[in-house]
Parts: C-alpha cells; structure tokens; sequence
C-alpha cells in the first residue's frame, strides 16, 4: 500500500507509471465483459447477446451518472492532497461518502423504474425484450454496490495509489468468470446469471478497496470529519454534477444511436454489440490515461506547481497517440478472431454478424487516436477543477453522434451508423482543444503571477 506524489518527477514516467496498474485493471475488467459476452453468446445463443446489447446503452447512462459523480468528487480530493491538506482531505471523502449515498440509492430506484419504457422507446425487438429487461434489472438493483467500488476507488487514484483498485478487478475478473460459468453453464440461470456474477464481482472489488482505504492513516474518518464533509456538498456537486451530466448526455446520444441500430435487425444488433463489447479493449489505455490525468493536474494544482501541469498535458498527449496506433493497429489485424469468439448460430448467421462487427471494427481502430487526445485533454481539464467545458464538449459529442446516427444511414445506407462515433469523437476534440488552450493560458499567468509575488 502507497501513495503517490505527482508534483516531483518527470511527468512523463510519473503518467506511464501510474497508468499501467489501471490499464490492467482493465484489461481484467474487460476479461470479464468479454467473458459474459462470449458466455451469453455461446451459451445461450445470438438472440440473448442481442438482448444484452439492446440494453448496452441503458446500463451505461446509468452506470456513467455513477461514475462521473465519483470522479467529480476525487477532484478535490486530488486537489487536498497535492496541497497537503490531510484534514480537508478528510472532510472531502467524508462529504463524498454521504452524498454517493444517496446518489446510488436514488439511482437505483429511478432506474429501476425507468427502464422498460425507456427500451421500448428505445425500439427495442419484441422478442428480445423480455430478456433484456431480466438482464438489466439485475445489473441496476446492485448500483449501490457498483457506487461504493468507484467511489472507493476514485479515492485511492487520488492519493496516488493505483495499485489496490488493480488488484480489486483482478479478484473480482477472475471471480466473475468462474461464477459466469457456474449461474449460466452449469445453473442454467441463463442472462439473469451472467448480471449476478457481474454485481457480486463489483462487490468483491468494492470490499478489497474499501480496506485499501482503511490502511491509510490519513483517511481514518471521525464523526466531525464526516459532518463538516457534509457543508462541502455543494463544492462536491458542482464537480461531479457536470462530469455526471456529460456522461448521461454521452449515454442518451448512444441509446438514439442504438435505436438506430435496433430497426436492421437482430443479426446486426448483434454483429453490433460484439463490436461494442471490445470498445473497452480499444480505449484500455485511455480511460487510464485519463485517470493518470485527473491525479496529475489536480495534484500538481493544489501544489502550485503550474508548469508541471503544461508538461504533463504535453506528455499524456504523446503516450495516448502512441499507444492508440499500436492498439489499433493490433484490432485491425487480429480483431476478426476475437470478434469470432462471441459468435454462434448458423454459417450464415455467423458470417452475416460477423462482417457487422470487423466493418465497425475496422473504422474505429482508424480513428483510434482521436479518441485518446479526447480523453487526456478532457481529464486534465478535469483535474483543474473545470467540469464546465468537459460538459460542453459531451454536449459536442451529442449532437455530433446523434445528428450522424439519424442523418448517415439515410445517406449511405447501414454503414452509416458506424462512423456516429467517429463523427462523436472529433465533435468533442475540437472543444476540448480550444478548452485546453484557454486554460494554458490561465495557467501561464498565475505562473507569471507566482514569479512576480517572489
């Protein structure tokens, strides 16, 4: 158990060393996504892996609201930590812990409520509705679990430590697979198994990072740290409301695209899914990054350490581009194998779901690296404790995905729905962009503010 302290060090290692423990965290957390995956499309057959694909987009608008209340709220704790402010620190964990609370508890109910009309509206098949819905409702009753992971985790990313949430996912990967296999193979509980294995794998990690927590002094909470958390909730919201509002906005402009979808079939929803259920594969790294991102600048702010934070930006920039061609470069050429392991049914249904996915394969593995400058310059303004224009940029991201979802296919035919996301991607660059400019300019004034005061 550690922390880390981002304001010594080149930025460059300090990034790259404290990605690689969250890149194979995730690596294991899309082992067991895969491994659902390739369970329900295997074992069960391709009209369960279009259920569990038709309610993709539902789970992520809720699971997104989760996550981006966590990370909003480990903002600060970044920000306490780069400053040396361990009582503060306190109070802000203490604050986050009350309002994830009630963040998780109210979500679920909603959600819970919502979801059959939403994935009607959704055009959502008949004959896979049912399924989707026993699929989802597990997934969404274990939310306060899934907060209590993220939040836990978003609190030792804050401090430097990415090690504990690694080993959290591999226990809870290596959980999920065996329990996948015992509820869908051997019970046959069929899609409601593989959502049990998945919530309790979520509960496992949750219980690992929160004794993580308990080894750190410095975040040993007392009744007055968690009641003067508590006048901080408004500080709180304001960082994690509009990080929750960008990924919510995210999620519906998905589910217009996955309505889209819905009306070319149950082969296509499939060939579709498969794809998107290696989406995590492709941005392995950049969410990563993108964590390291959030740590550095917030720590690096609270330090005062401006011109760290340019280099860094320069940096996180250099590894996502790097890595985003060898990435995509790998799923161009070994892609259609992995995209084969999800797919049963006849020869036919097989090739005709088969060149669905390798073609929407294809097209984001081209584009990948505008994906990763999108998640390095929206984390570091993030870690600033702008969350403002990062929801501008989801906003970017909306309009552009939903405008190309509706617009494309009517003008190219099918294929037109892949490149909704391309179209998305590139909408939020060019915010994101003129956001990061803005901010370095920001910046380069309280250096000379700094130099002057000395």
């Amino acid at each position: 158990m550690r922390t880390q302290d981002m304001t010594q060090g080149h930025p460059l290692k300090l990034i790259l060393a404290f990605s690689l423990p969250l890149m194979l965290g995730n690596a294991f957390q899309q082992l067991y996504t895969m491994v659902d995956t390739i369970v329900v499309g295997q074992g069960i057959g391709v009209a369960a892996l279009a259920a569990v694909g038709a309610s993709d987009w539902l789970n992520w608008l809720v699971l997104s609201l989760i996550q981006g209340m966590a990370q909003g709220f480990s903002i600060k704790m970044a920000q306490d930590f780069g400053a040396r402010d361990e009582a503060e620190l306190r109070r802000t964990v203490g604050g986050s812990v009350l309002l994830a609370a009630i963040v998780a508890v109210a979500t679920a109910v909603a959600s819970l409520a919502c979801m059959r009309p939403v994935l009607l509206l959704m055009n959502t098949p008949e004959d896979i509705l049912g399924t989707a819905i026993a699929y989802i409702s597990v997934i969404f009753a274990g939310m306060p679990i899934v907060m209590a992971y993220n939040l836990a985790a978003a609190i030792l990313r804050a401090v430097g430590d990415s090690r504990s949430p690694l080993y959290a996912m591999v226990i809870a990967s290596l959980l999920n697979v065996a329990l996948d296999l015992l509820f869908v193979l051997v019970f046959h509980w069929g899609v409601r198994g593989a959502a049990l294995a998945t919530v309790l794998a979520q509960l496992v990690a949750a219980t690992y990072c929160l004794f993580a927590i308990r080894r750190l002094p410095m975040l040993h909470l007392s009744r007055e740290d968690v009641r003067q958390g508590w006048k901080l909730g408004g500080l709180l919201m304001r960082l994690g409301s509009p990080m929750a509002f960008q990924n919510v906005l995210i999620s519906i402009g998905g589910m217009i695209v996955q309505s889209v979808v819905n009306g070319f079939g149950v082969l296509f929803i499939a060939g579709f899914t498969a794809t998107n259920k290696l989406y995590g594969l492709l941005e392995i790294a950049a969410t990563s990054f993108g964590y390291a991102m959030v740590t550095y600048a917030g720590q690096n702010l609270g330090a005062k350490r401006y011109e760290r934070i340019r280099r860094g930006v320069k940096s996180g920039l250099a590894l996502g581009l790097v890595v985003a061609v060898i990435i995509g470069a790998a799923m161009l050429l070994g892609g259609r194998a992995i995209l084969s392991l999800f797919i049963s049914g006849t020869p036919e249904e097989v090739e005709a779901t088969l060149a669905v996915a390798y073609r929407y394969l294809s097209i984001m593995s081209w584009f990948l690296p505008v994906l990763y400058v999108l998640h390095v310059l929206r984390s570091n303004i993030q870690g600033l404790g702008d969350t403002v224009l990062p929801m501008v940029s989801g906003m970017a991201e909306f309009a552009m995905r939903v405008l190309s979802a509706l617009a494309l296919p009517l003008l190219v035919g099918s294929d037109g729905i892949f490149y909704a996301e391309i179209a998305a991607w590139i909408g939020a660059d060019v915010v994101l962009i003129l956001s990061t400019v803005k901010h370095m300019r920001q910046i380069h004034q309280w250096e000379q503010q700094e130099l002057s005061a000395k």
